[in-house]
């Protein structure tokens, strides 16, 4: 019988998880896994201790750990001596330095890409400036398949062999039919984003899904919290739109649809600003980057110009709230009041025990997080506030790719006898 390895930090990434054993051979997959995983979240370790936290037998964790070192997913590393009785046993640490998953995300103004090893180190991450909401989406997706074929080739040239690609997409997307329904903030409505780039990348492309993207950054941003022991988190992400993910004792929170976490849409003010899904006074009409702008410069200002890099625009904001700029300062003490407000009900509701803040409230974290903190103790029913933190992202903008690459990588974790498969299938794309 397993041990429960919830004390150990093993992860679900928001997966359907392996496959029931139903037989030897699925048996023995799931094993592997469950090895892998392990020394994903727990650390190098020696057989000895794999086997005390799996419940699996000695034998059976020497057979499972030689099999994953054949497939260059593990590697013995230092060696360890427990007390003076006894030879030193090496430890068995996460290799798979050879293969990657690739995350990429498409917002309102860029492109993001970014890859990860097994290792979870970062091997290639491009950031590119894109008017989504301005082009067809066919020709959204040509850029995406020349940014997806450019990196899986030159990954490959240089040894590394891409397993997967997830893309993170904003607004409503159907994780089973690779379809974005509706992603209001770029003007998408049924596009076939998973078919569309399966077409324009050929039969070489590796696995492709699609995933939200606030979900994806809340995947990204756990992978950070669970090293300081937090397994209940609500990740809000300010772009364009606000989205939002929700992870709960470890595990992403999707609803019974697989739509939990627009949050973006609630209607806290319904005399408010008209918001891109039509309705009025969304809460990220409130707190979005529109919001934002609108707050703190005219509408011919520059920073609103969508053809000038993102962050170039924030940087600009940036400067002049650190110069003391009175309507940038007032800006974004509204923008910190607003966001209280919906953290307030959040926060009664979920009872997290943090809040991570990404996007452009990241960036501006310093002018934010004390004036939402104050402002969230005083609303929330719980004494101090449920014990929940609020805190900034350190992964930037780049947190949705993040997930989408770590979310790519999952499948190995699931399944690792299939990766040689899928690296032996991996070839140039057209």
């Amino acid at each position: 019988m397993k041990a429960d390895l919830r004390g150990a930090g093993v992860r679900d990434l928001g997966s359907e998880g392996p496959a029931r054993a139903n037989d030897r051979a699925s048996l023995r997959r799931s094993n592997l896994g469950l090895v892998l995983r392990l020394l994903r979240d727990a650390g190098p370790r020696p057989r000895t201790q794999i086997a005390a936290e799996t419940g699996l037998p000695k034998a059976t964790i020497t057979n499972l750990v030689a099999e994953l070192v054949e497939l260059g997913l593990v590697r013995e590393g230092e060696t360890e001596r427990h007390g003076s009785v006894g030879r030193p046993s090496r430890t068995v640490e996460i290799d798979g330095r050879t293969i990657c998953g690739i995350g990429v995300e498409i917002n309102v103004d860029y492109l993001s890409l970014i890859a990860f090893d097994l290792r979870g180190e970062n091997i290639t991450e491009r950031h590119t400036p894109l008017d989504a909401r301005g082009n067809a989406p066919d020709a959204v997706l040509d850029r995406m398949a020349e940014a997806i074929r450019e990196a899986h080739d030159a990954l490959r040239a240089r040894g590394v062999h891409p397993v997967g690609v997830t893309i993170a997409a904003p607004g409503v997307i159907g994780i089973d039919t690779g379809v974005v329904s509706y992603a209001p903030n770029i003007g998408w409505r049924d596009v076939a984003v998973v078919e569309g780039l399966r077409t324009r990348l050929g039969p070489g492309a590796p696995p492709i899904r699609l995933e939200n993207d606030a979900k994806l950054g809340a995947i990204a941003e756990y992978l950070v919290a669970a090293a300081d022991d937090i397994h209940d988190l609500i990740y809000v992400t300010g772009e364009t739109g606000v989205g939002g993910g929700i992870i709960s004792d470890g595990r992403l929170l999707r609803g019974s649809a697989g739509f939990a976490g627009e949050i973006g849409h609630m209607p806290l003010d319904p005399g408010g600003q008209p918001c891109a899904c039509g309705r009025r006074g969304c809460w990220e009409t409130m707190v979005g980057l529109a919001a934002l702008l609108r707050l703190a410069a005219p509408a011919d200002d520059p920073v609103h110009d969508p053809t000038i890099d993102l962050q170039q625009r924030l940087a600009e904001l940036r400067r002049r709230a650190d110069a003391g700029d009175p309507v940038t300062r007032a800006a974004l003490q509204q923008i910190a009041d607003g966001l209280a407000l919906g953290l307030a009900l959040l926060t009664d509701l979920l009872n997290p025990r943090a809040v991570v803040l990404g996007g452009h409230f990241a960036y501006f974290g310093d002018y934010l997080i004390d004036r939402v903190r104050s402002e969230l103790s005083a609303r929330v029913m719980a004494p101090e506030a449920g014990r929940c933190e609020v805190m900034s992202s350190t992964l930037g903008f780049s947190a949705a790719a993040r997930g989408g690459a770590h979310l790519a990588l999952d499948r190995v974790y699931q399944d690792p006898s299939g990766t040689s498969a899928a690296a032996g299938t991996d070839r140039t794309l057209h």
